[in-house]
């Protein structure tokens, strides 16, 4: 039986998945139908919660190097200034959360540094390769690819659909596709360059204050001139260089706004959809596949990448024989796409009914508070919450953090106090957190501010167990 995972899709989800799975030695494959990578922005806003999904896969540095904070919006009704706001209030780092805001990377060069980092495995993407069929059995995955070049048959362990709002893995399933598409509306998203605004902040051109949603928004992507360009726009136009600088002539009074260099377009309608199950047997959905979202909220890709990490440990558990976990993955994802679906479109409505808080975005839309708890469990902290950073300092009494024990494809084991045995054989990395002025032997770090026992709500004794994605899996 071969132990290789097939993905089919080369967005940030399959990509995501791929490494994931690629780091912890499992062969994958990922291919992808197109025969040249995305070069727009789309999902242009990575939050906070995926942050941390990317400080463990290793690409925090570059993504935050290449990208941009939250940009205040400067907003003008019928062309006059009328001040600023903000899509997310910026909110200060915490000893438990170290990157509480989102940040700001056209979807393309997120891809390219998932692909630079996936290479570091020795994967690659094959473009140019379409799955145009699958079969399974007990055993494993028979699938058919298609390239210029011919057909080739292909077995995998398992496969995952990461292909899209149009999967071709989740139609040769036959799994309903379960939601509404609205085609009175249509909204436009493209990148373009406009060189008399400045390239620090956003900026909202609306009718009036009476009509805040007639007009359109520009959102600046970093490393460059180009703004990302959001707008409804009328039924028979076309998404045009043109139309937009008639929309620039219409709401911008005498500014003057000029558009060049539309590098990427596409007009999107409401089409608001979950999967009724995220697999069947040895295949899996994941992303776009799985559910698709309003660009309102900015909650398709994040939810994506984090099936995608949510997947990747529980496959890799499955191959080296423990299957219980990936059965876990579809009621801990599909109850999460369901509710992160219900917050893009009540942002949607708010935009169609033209209401001025319609770029705001709360709490909820930062990912944090994702949590797979049972329903009736009660706590500050219990399995299937996320588990939270700590700084502390290691043997040598240099800093350390939690997640710097945490990252890698390991479970983690947390040990607090300086008493009591540790648990007997395990394939996790087991730390004791012991207080300042007290001696563990093994493997020990010291809580020196007490925040590690705080959020844990931690005392002597306790052990918690960090599942490999930053979930809690117990605590005693």
């Amino acid at each position: 039986m071969t132990d290789q995972v097939l993905i089919a899709g080369a967005g940030p989800t399959g990509l995501t998945l791929a490494i994931d799975l690629a780091r912890r030695g499992i062969p994958v494959r990922v291919v992808d139908k197109a025969d040249e990578f995305f070069a727009g922005s789309r999902g242009d806003g990575i939050l906070p919660r995926t942050l941390e999904v990317f400080d463990d896969l290793g690409v925090l540095d570059a993504v935050t190097d290449a990208g941009i904070p939250a940009p205040v919006m400067r907003a003008y009704f019928g062309g006059e200034f009328v001040g600023e706001r903000r899509m997310f209030e910026p909110a200060e780092p915490t000893p438990a959360i170290p990157y509480p805001n989102p940040w700001f990377l056209g979807q393309s060069r997120t891809e390219a540094i998932l692909r630079a980092r996936l290479a570091e495995f020795g994967a690659h993407v094959e473009l140019g390769t379409a799955l145009t069929d699958l079969t399974q059995d007990d055993d494993g995955v028979t699938a058919t690819l298609t390239t210029a070049d011919g057909v080739e048959t292909v077995r995998a362990a398992y496969l995952v659909g990461a292909d899209g709002g149009r999967s071709t893995v989740r139609k040769t399933l036959g799994i309903p596709f379960e939601g509404s598409t609205d085609d009175s509306i249509r909204m436009l998203l493209g990148d373009v360059r406009a060189d008399v605004l400045d390239h620090d902040y956003g900026h909202w051109f609306a009718a009036s204050a009476e009509h805040p949603m007639e007009g359109f928004a520009l959102s600046p992507l970093p490393g460059g001139r180009h703004f990302q360009f959001g707008a409804p726009l009328d039924a028979d136009a076309e998404p045009t260089l043109a139309v937009l600088q008639d929309m620039a002539d219409r709401y911008t009074g005498t500014m003057g706004l000029e558009f060049t260099d539309l590098t990427w377009v596409t007009v999107w309608r409401p089409n608001i959809r979950l999967a009724a199950r995220f697999g069947d047997g040895r295949v899996f959905l994941a992303g776009d596949a799985a559910h698709v979202h309003p660009p309102t909220g900015g909650q398709g890709m994040n939810t994506g990448i984090q099936d995608a990490y949510n997947l990747g440990w529980k496959l890799a558990a499955a191959l080296l024989g423990d299957p219980a976990p990936l059965r876990t993955y579809e009621p801990e994802r599909r109850t999460v796409a369901a509710r992160v679906l219900g917050l893009s479109t009540e942002l949607l409505d708010k935009l169609v009914e033209g209401k001025a808080d319609a770029m705001e975005r709360g709490e909820e839309a930062r990912q944090l508070s994702v949590s797979y708890r049972d329903p009736g469990a009660t706590g500050r902290l219990v399995a299937g919450d996320r588990a939270p950073d700590a700084p502390l300092k290691d043997v040598d009494g240099q800093p350390v953090r939690l997640f710097d024990l945490f990252r890698g494809p390991h479970a983690t084991v947390l040990v607090f106090g300086d008493g009591g045995e540790l648990p007997g054989t395990t394939d996790a990395e087991v730390y004791r957190v012991i207080r300042p002025g007290t001696r563990a032997s093994g493997r020990y770090v010291v809580d020196v501010d007490g925040h590690a026992f705080d959020v844990y709500a931690a005392t002597d004794g306790d052990i918690v167990e960090i599942r490999p994605d930053g979930y809690l899996a117990r605590r005693d």
